[in-house]
């Protein structure tokens, strides 16, 4: 698989150098170092096929991109950070239609590849699905942090499963310490950690169709399912033994300065549940993998539903048409354009066919084998709902729930607010 997607690459260049290698303009989110990043991969892109490119970065990239295509000067290739915005764009009609047979490479090449498909198809304006989105750089969000010499000092080993997990917090219990720190505090996004939680626990406990329909309002927030899913963090975040401070310390500690308590000495808590950007506020000079490591927030093993993995990701989509915005689609599609970016930092991809002995970092090598594992890779619900429901009643109602307010009740707020919208 390998050879023949590098053969792919030098046929590129070989057809670049029969025709006229037009010029790719490319519009993103990235600037900084991830900006440098991004011109690397875009680099091999140019040596491969010839063309040249122009890579654009932005913090405004979701208004700019809109304005940008209704005007009619869209770049070739825009990078999106939500599928949401790709979605709405696309059945407006300002999306190209990726390749025939993209699709066919994506299942076969990609760890959950049909997940990966189907977040990137979309209804065009005709009303007919397409695939408009190739996904590469991910983000993990499924994981629990602690910190091995605790696991070590305690006798406490990994839990592979739901169940073990459960078992493991019981145990911390019975042993008169605290098992987690949770907090939800994060200014005006209070409560956006909760949401991640409640994610998690959908997927775990319900079908992947089941999330979709949840995160399309086709399954309705109060659904039974999904009040179950919120009751399922409840069990961690409402109940006194489990968190460090109590359960009504989770609202009010900041997101930020929670997984401290696993630094402490005796430790205030043991575990965190959080994605991998978390190392940033742990305490300065951790070293991830030994100070701190992290494991994969577990599936249940009676529930057989395999082992989703929650977490975001940009996919890059065709937003003016070009035979070179169709060949860096297709260039992207070979190991090289995932490893340039794997020895630099902050990428993860679920190409199946990379060597990933090339990760600059041990760290992400890690958190890559839990998303070639995945067997369905799912968004960030909160993320691709309405911004009034998923930056908004969702949160608040997170807030509400920790607080002491029913599953129940909360759901139905935030149903009545979705409904609003309509």
């Amino acid at each position: 698989m390998k050879h023949s997607l590098y053969a792919g690459a030098a046929t590129f260049a070989l057809m670049a150098g029969a025709a006229h290698a037009d010029k790719v303009t490319v519009f993103g989110p990235w600037l900084g170092p991830d900006q440098e990043n991004v011109e690397k991969v875009l680099d091999g892109f140019a040596v491969a096929t010839g063309h040249e490119y122009a890579y654009v970065g932005s913090d405004s990239f979701e208004q700019q991109i809109r304005i940008d295509a209704e005007a009619g000067s869209a770049p070739n290739v825009a990078v999106f950070p939500q599928p949401g915005l790709a979605a709405d764009m696309a059945k407006s009609g300002f999306l190209t239609p990726l390749a025939d047979g993209t699709s066919d490479w994506i299942r076969d090449n990609y760890a959950a590849g049909q997940s990966w498909v189907d977040l990137g198809t979309y209804a065009g304006p005709d009303g007919a699905d397409n695939l408009y989105g190739f996904f590469y750089k991910v983000d993990v969000k499924s994981l629990v942090w602690y910190v091995p010499e605790n696991f070590e000092d305690a006798g406490y080993e990994v839990p592979t499963t739901m169940e073990e997990l459960k078992a493991l917090t019981d145990q911390i219990v019975a042993d008169g310490e605290t098992p987690w720190c949770i907090g939800l505090g994060s200014g005006g996004a209070t409560g956006w950690p909760a949401t991640d939680w409640v994610e998690d626990m959908m997927l775990r406990t319900q079908s992947p169709a089941d999330y979709d329909a949840w995160v399309a309002n086709e399954m309705k927030f109060n659904d039974p399912k999904v009040v179950a899913a919120i009751e399922e963090f409840g069990a961690f975040a409402r109940n006194d033994d489990y968190v460090a401070g109590g359960a009504g310390a989770v609202a009010t500690t900041d997101f930020r300065d929670s997984p401290k308590g696993m630094f402490s000495s005796p430790p205030q808590c043991y575990l965190h549940r959080q994605a991998s950007f978390i190392p940033a506020f742990f305490p300065e000079g951790t070293v991830v993998g030994e100070d701190a490591d992290f494991f994969y927030f577990p599936a249940y093993e009676s529930k057989d539903l395999g082992s989703p993995v929650l977490g975001a990701g940009t996919l890059w989509a065709i937003t003016n048409d070009s035979p070179g915005a169709h060949a860096l689609i297709e260039y992207l599609q070979t190991p090289e354009a995932h490893e340039t970016w794997m020895q630099l930092t902050g990428f993860l991809t679920p190409h199946k066919g990379v060597d990933t002995s090339l990760f600059s970092d041990p760290t992400l090598k890690k958190m890559n084998d839990i998303l070639l594992g995945a067997t369905t890779f799912r968004f960030d619900g909160s993320d691709l709902m309405p911004g009034g429901v998923g930056a908004g009643t969702f949160w608040t109602g997170m807030v509400d729930y920790a607080g002491g307010a029913s599953a129940e009740e909360v759901a139905n707020e935030i149903q009545s607010s979705w409904d609003a919208l309509d």
